[in-house]
């Protein structure tokens, strides 16, 4: 039952409900300093470290120390503003239970997932305040956006200049990750000679309109190389409602095509991984691409009674985890086969 609780809770507290607002303008003079990516201490994953992201369920294994592709993770906003001090716009890399807090949920939840195709990366950075996404104070809100981006453009440069050696590479990230991850793609990729490089990219838990990008391609088989993929998942019944973009990309992560109304059942989802960590969990959900949203049946674990949220946005990773993980792996390979 604990692990439902958190589930419970973490969904409250990404929603940005009760969370303390940075009450202020953004002013420069109050930002956080900038990472230096020399430091590993500034990087929540990393080879050279032991680090949540080489973890895995039971009955995987880590397969970092012979992979031929990196992967680049940027991770979500986990500063929520739920605790006193939580009111600036970019969260500082000194926090150290901040810290502490991503890497126990979303590096090892999420960046997890990539360690049987290539070696981690994940930066931290000067992520923004969740109220970024709901404050109607547009302008601050950019400005704290901008300066999380600006770190994560360093920390993939630096990642280029001083570890990548040539090595092919995966983008992946989620939500606030993603948001950043789309403008990385867009402004140091697309229609340069680096994109050769890229076997695919994960762009999860944001929108990517179908006009973003205009020379990177949306996957939409399960071995494409070059392409993105990219999903928002919702309680199915809650989106045949809601459920109104359909310029926007949708990728079926059990079918890894964005064909619309296509569905998978549940038998063909392999494994999620909620808590405890350790377990896999086959058959957790289905899944069906539906105006620009992944719709999914209310997953079913122990304690699921209690599970009351329309909006999967925490899960649209986890809910598919060994279906994304396998597809990494199968995507490297397609990479090396080209």
């Amino acid at each position: 039952m604990k692990y439902v609780i958190f589930l419970l809770l973490l969904a409250t507290l990404h929603s940005g409900c009760r969370s303390v607002n940075p009450g202020r303008a953004f002013d420069p003079q109050k930002t956080p300093q900038r990472p230096d990516f020399a430091r590993l201490d500034h990087w929540a994953a990393h080879p050279d470290k032991k680090d949540p992201a080489d973890r895995t369920p039971q009955g995987l294994q880590d397969e970092q120390a012979t992979a031929e592709v990196d992967v680049f993770f940027i991770h979500p906003t986990i500063y929520l503003g739920t605790r006193r001090g939580e009111n600036n716009w970019n969260a500082s890399l000194d926090d150290t239970r901040l810290n502490a807090e991503t890497d126990s949920s979303t590096i090892l939840f999420q960046a997890s997932i990539f360690n049987g195709a290539g070696r981690i990366f994940a930066p931290r950075y000067r992520q923004a305040h969740v109220n970024a996404f709901h404050s109607n104070d547009q302008v601050s809100n950019q400005r704290a956006l901008d300066t999380a981006y600006a770190d994560v453009q360093a920390a993939f440069e630096y990642y280029l200049k001083n570890w990548n050696r040539g090595r092919p590479f995966i983008i992946a990230a989620h939500s606030q990750g993603a948001v950043h991850a789309k403008t990385l793609l867009r402004n140091v990729l697309e229609n340069k000679p680096l994109q050769q490089k890229l076997v695919a990219a994960y762009i999860v838990g944001w929108r990517v309109e179908r006009d973003f990008f205009k020379r990177l391609p949306a996957c939409t088989t399960p071995e494409q190389t070059g392409c993105y993929c990219s999903w928002r998942t919702w309680k199915k019944n809650y989106g045949r409602r809601k459920a109104d973009e359909p310029n926007s990309v949708c990728t079926n992560p059990l079918t890894w095509t964005i064909t619309e109304g296509q569905y998978a059942p549940k038998s063909a989802n392999r494994g999620g991984v909620l808590r405890p960590f350790g377990v896999l969990r086959p058959g957790i959900t289905d899944a069906e691409v539906w105006r620009g949203y992944l719709l999914a049946d209310k997953p079913k674990f122990p304690g699921s009674i209690l599970f009351v949220r329309r909006n999967y946005h925490i899960a649209d990773f986890n809910l598919y985890y060994l279906n994304v993980r396998e597809n990494a792996q199968a995507r490297a390979a397609a990479f090396f086969k080209k």
